[in-house]
């Protein structure tokens, strides 16, 4: 019998720790089963879905860039979430063979502040991860939420299509006091930008500053926030979050999420 997989695809995609977190709850849970990396060019995603649709072995796969919504036509449906967000980041197949398309990025990210209110949140850059950052606080009822991009068009443009009457500002712009500063920008991760840390001063004494940047892990702004004695989020916990409802999907088994500590232990050694 053929083992059932399920990959993670992409361009880069060496870096994925993806693989790691399945293949540690595949383990955890004595599941048959694998996970793989897929290098798949930007050209290419046709390809690669039509080769995978007759694979009975195939369980599916997670979507990382640039694929999350070159992908989206390539599906039979897709899940409103998926659809209201714009973007993919987990395939399903069907029996019949049919394929839909999931977004677990919104539930992911939100999964590390649950149970917690925010009236208020800046949101730093406006490319794909944003569109799942900005759904998510827009279904936990955020009332205030600024968005700061490079380009003001491209902000206003995604206010609006989720329905957000925010503010737009351009990148380390100072102003009103927020409870959330979430950064889902490339800025602060390893060969890019930094990060402007004087946003951290619009940040409220019981604030949260949330980065989703993974490489590394611990950046200069969520060092620099716990420095002013502020609740932090990494990146890590997003991945581990989304991975949680993608691992239900492919294998039909609840990770075993009281390992957490261990997980993290083997994805930063």
């Amino acid at each position: 019998m053929t083992t059932p997989y399920a990959e993670v695809i992409g361009n880069p995609i060496a870096q994925s720790k993806s693989p790691a977190i399945h293949g540690f709850w595949l383990s955890a849970l004595g599941l048959a089963g694998r996970y793989d990396r897929a290098l798949v060019e930007a050209a290419s995603p046709a390809d690669y879905i039509t080769a995978r649709r007759t694979d009975a072995a195939w369980r599916g796969c997670n979507v990382t860039m640039p694929h999350k919504q070159s992908v989206m036509p390539l599906l039979d449906r897709l899940d409103p979430l998926a659809a209201r967000v714009g973007a993919v980041n987990t395939v399903i197949p069907a029996e019949d063979g049919t394929l839909t398309g999931y977004n677990t990025d919104v539930p992911g990210f939100w999964e590390p502040l649950a149970g917690r209110s925010f009236a208020s949140a800046l949101v730093v850059g406006a490319g794909g991860a944003a569109r799942a950052v900005l759904a998510a606080l827009a279904d936990a009822g955020v009332a205030a939420i600024t968005l700061q991009n490079r380009s003001l068009d491209k902000a206003e443009a995604l206010l609006a299509e989720f329905g957000i009457a925010g503010t737009v500002e351009p990148i380390g712009t100072a102003g009103a006091a927020v409870d959330l500063l979430v950064n889902t920008s490339a800025m602060g991760m390893a060969g890019q930008a930094p990060f402007p840390l004087d946003l951290l001063g619009r940040v409220g004494e019981t604030g949260v500053v949330y980065d989703i940047v993974t490489s590394p892990l611990d950046t200069a702004l969520l060092i620099a926030a716990r420095g002013r004695g502020l609740a932090t989020v990494d990146g890590l916990a997003m991945l581990i979050g989304q991975a949680d409802h993608a691992f239900r999907r492919f294998f039909g088994a609840v990770p075993p999420r009281d390992r957490d500590a261990e997980l993290r232990a083997l994805l930063t050694a």
